[in-house]
């Protein structure tokens, strides 16, 4: 898959569902800081231009401080190994997340994503690379701003509607998510991202598409769903099923 954008960094999508996981935490007051949080994903992709993925993931996280490694193989004969950083910095009336990335090929990048209130809230954030091949969970640009509103006002859910755009590479591209996220009790949660995207795709062709994620959490274990025609801005649609633990 060719890729024109730094697609599918560590990205946009996961920072904001980490703010929205972590101000869940807090309003509960289950957090355990002294405790390693352990999180490993397994991703198939199957792709409508036959380059099929699979992906790996496993994350770990001890009270403000997350770290990743993955590992990504397609048939097209792309390897890419990657590990990151995040850190969590919560105020009253502020939750922020930067992140640094490196991988192999050569990529290395960084963001900055913020909550800004209290049960309703503005979401800002802002990303740069080295503009190499990055491979990972996300699909949105990298190299761009993030700009939304959410609420954690409604009991057991969080909404949030926001749009990632391209800032760097005057490709048009813009990915708008509207993204509910719902605990039925302590055991379920299901949480549902709706994207609209716009730009210009990998081959210069202005293109329009609607994809839609689905993930369900039982538990310690969780899958996921996904439909994403022009995959990364790509001319190609994939259908992607993730399934992991927590442990």
């Amino acid at each position: 898959m060719s890729i024109r954008q730094c697609i599918s960094g560590h990205g946009w999508w996961m920072r904001i569902l980490v703010l929205s996981l972590a101000a869940s935490q807090a309003h509960a007051g289950d957090a355990e800081p002294d405790a390693i949080a352990w999180k490993f994903t397994a991703s198939s992709y199957r792709s409508s231009d036959s380059n099929n993925a699979v992906d790996f993931n496993l994350r770990g996280n001890r009270g403000p401080h997350t770290g990743w490694i993955g590992y990504y193989r397609d048939d097209n004969g792309a390897r890419q190994a990657r590990a990151g950083y995040e850190r969590h910095v919560d105020m009253p009336w502020l939750r922020t997340v930067l992140s640094a990335q490196v991988a192999s090929r050569g990529f290395f990048g960084g963001s900055i994503t913020s909550e800004v209130g209290g049960d309703n809230y503005l979401l800002v954030g802002w990303g740069r690379t080295n503009l190499r091949e990055y491979f990972n969970l996300n699909f949105d640009p990298n190299d761009a701003i993030t700009l939304g509103i959410g609420t954690h006002a409604i009991a057991d859910t969080d909404l949030s509607l926001f749009q990632i755009r391209d800032d760097r590479l005057h490709t048009g591209q813009r990915v708008t998510h509207a993204m509910l996220r719902r605990s039925f009790d302590d055991k379920q949660r299901i949480t549902v991202d709706l994207s609209r995207k716009r730009g210009l795709d990998s081959d210069g062709m202005f293109i329009t598409g609607s994809s839609w994620t689905v993930t369900y959490d039982r538990g310690a274990y969780f899958a996921r769903l996904a439909h994403d025609p022009y995959a990364g801005f790509s001319p190609a649609t994939q259908t992607r099923i993730s399934a992991g633990m927590r442990f």
